[in-house]
Formats: structure tokens, C-alpha cells, sequence
């Protein structure tokens, strides 16, 4: 490193970054000798900073406790993992954002030019339900998918399934999801040809490619979330019929859980009443929670498939019957 000035605060983020650093290693890192390590600290002493000198076998260099702030040096993945910390922070305690706002643009005033774009852009990538931030995805990751979601890059992705099945994709990013605790990319499979939400701390690497992609127009990105939730590919295709209101229906059954659709009176049961009747299509990997959802629900139901689910219907009802009294 050429530049004596941006050398000295390498010097700074390195020291920052460990509890000590040796002479050795920093001139390892810094691609310099010895000597001009030693006049890189030096000058660091020189503006104020208080840097200690251990001697001995395991001697090297350390900042010590001082009475003024350190000029804390952040690379732009360590502010999108003070980001993440900050969204974790918030959804944990349910209270307004402000002082996480305001840290983050005194860290990202502080960033280079180059490294606060690279922040903004993994900003306008972003998108929130409810709450978000639960497990942490890592930071590098993220800067390279906010920016090829805003540059439209094809990327390729390195991808480990919840069952731990590693596999090797290539996708076009729409952008980045927050949703119930968890990170989500959605994106077409440019081998599958359909979209799909990727769980981004699940993502081992991603790489952009060569060339570029067109986006949807207009894409709602938390509607398409859910939607692909509700579509995911299953064991079990439940669809039931519910007379109720769509409010009272999603209380039980949200987007990300059911797709609904709302029945015309001959579709329904041929009735006019004042409740309406609707169609709700589930998809799931087990039967085992639907019982007590249809009965959450205190409203007409009718479970047109699977027979296997009207089974445990029937057997929950007799359970609840026999607890109370009803069959004795």
C-alpha cells in the first residue's frame, strides 16, 4: 500500500479488529516490512491514538482504553452485519426504529464513497413484512445480492436445502425479503423456469455472471413471498370450503399458508346468504395441524380433499367429544 495515510488506517481497522496484532503480522497483511509498520504506528501515536507496545515473545501492538473516541474504521460488510444486529435488536424489543436509523447513518457518513453506495444499494433491495432479522445471513453475501437485484446480474448461487442437500443454481434476483424471522431472496431458477424464495442464510456463495436479466414490472415482492410460500411443493394438497369472511378466514389461514378464493352461491352450497363461501387451497407436508386450524375457525367447513384429513377430523371430533362427556 503505496498511500502512507490510507496505510495507517489499515493499520487502525486491523489493530481495531483483534486484541493484539504482531509485527509480523501486520506486515504481512499490509504487504510492507517491518520498519515501516513500525512508522505506520508511530504516526497513529502521533494523531492521538492510543496505541500500546507489548514487548516480549508475544509482544506486538494493541489499542488500549482511552479518553477519546476511537474513529471506528467499518468495511461495508461489517455495516450491513451492524445493520442486521440493529433489525434483530428492534423486532426483538417491538419499538420504533429511530436510534438503529440514526447509528447506521453515522456509520455509513463515515464509509468511504464507494462502500456507502454499496450500502445504499443493499438498502433499496431490501423489503420488510411484520418483523424481520431472527437468524443472520452472512453480510458479504447480501451486499453481492442487493447489488445484482439493482443491477439486474444473473448470478449463480451455491445453495443447501433445509434437509442439508447442496445444490448449484442460477438465478435471477428480484430481491431481498424480510419476513418472520428470516431473510428471503426471491428468484427465478433459470434452470426450473419458475420462481422461488431462497432462504438467504442458507446461500453458501453467489457470484455474478456475465450478462443481464429483464425484471417483472410492478412485482410485489412480499405478495409474491407469500405466494410462493402457499405454492411450495408439499406431500399434501388440502382444499377446503369455508363460509365465513375473508378477515375472519385469515386469521387462521394467512397468505403465506393458504391460497383463497371467494365462491359464487353455486359454487358454494347453492345458498344465498349473507356469509359468503370461499375456496382455500393448502399446501403442506403434514395433516397433523389441520385439525385444530378447521376447528380455530367455529364456522362451516367442508374438506373436499384429501380423505386422509377428513379422517382426522372425524377422530379429533370423537376425541373432543369424549373429553367432553358427550359419548358417555
Amino acid at each position: 500500500m503505496a498511500d502512507t495515510t490510507a496505510r495507517a488506517l489499515r493499520v487502525l481497522e486491523l489493530l481495531q479488529s483483534a486484541q493484539l496484532r504482531t509485527v509480523g503480522e501486520l506486515a504481512e497483511r499490509l504487504g510492507v516490512d517491518e520498519r515501516t509498520v513500525r512508522r505506520d504506528v508511530a504516526r497513529l501515536v502521533d494523531l492521538g491514538i492510543p496505541v500500546e507496545t507489548l514487548r516480549g515473545r508475544y509482544g506486538g501492538y494493541r489499542l488500549a482504553p482511552g479518553q477519546r473516541v476511537l474513529p471506528l474504521m467499518f468495511s461495508s460488510e461489517e455495516v450491513v452485519a451492524v445493520f442486521l444486529g440493529l433489525a434483530r435488536a428492534q423486532a426483538a424489543t417491538r419499538e420504533p426504529g429511530v436510534a438503529a436509523q440514526t447509528a447506521l447513518s453515522k456509520i455509513t457518513r463515515a464509509l468511504p464513497t464507494a462502500d456507502a453506495e454499496r450500502i445504499d444499494t443493499l438498502l433499496g433491495a431490501m423489503t420488510r413484512t411484520s418483523q424481520h432479522g431472527g437468524v443472520a445471513p452472512d453480510p458479504a453475501v447480501m451486499l453481492t445480492l442487493a447489488e445484482a437485484v439493482t443491477l439486474s446480474h444473473v448470478v449463480d448461487l451455491r445453495y443447501r436445502s433445509g434437509d442439508g442437500v447442496p445444490s448449484r443454481r442460477t438465478i435471477h434476483p428480484y430481491g431481498l425479503v424480510a419476513h418472520s424471522d428470516r431473510w428471503y431472496l426471491v428468484a427465478l431458477d433459470t434452470d426450473r423456469q419458475e420462481e422461488r424464495a431462497f432462504r438467504v442464510d442458507r446461500i453458501r456463495s453467489a457470484r455474478p455472471m456475465p450478462g443481464t436479466f429483464t425484471p417483472p414490472q410492478h412485482l410485489d415482492l412480499v405478495n409474491r413471498l407469500l405466494g410462493l410460500f402457499a405454492d411450495a411443493d408439499y406431500r399434501w394438497q388440502v382444499v377446503l370450503r369455508i363460509r365465513e369472511t375473508e378477515d375472519h378466514i385469515r386469521a387462521q389461514l394467512p397468505p403465506s399458508v393458504a391460497r383463497l378464493e371467494r365462491l359464487d352461491p353455486v359454487a358454494g352450497q347453492g345458498r344465498d346468504d349473507a356469509l359468503p363461501w370461499h375456496r382455500a387451497e393448502i399446501h403442506a407436508q403434514s395433516l397433523e395441524w389441520l385439525p385444530s386450524v378447521v376447528a380455530a375457525l367455529d364456522c362451516e367447513v367442508v374438506i373436499d380433499r384429501p380423505e386422509e384429513l377428513r379422517h382426522r377430523v372425524r377422530a379429533a371430533a370423537t376425541r373432543m367429544l369424549h373429553a367432553a362427556g358427550e359419548d358417555r
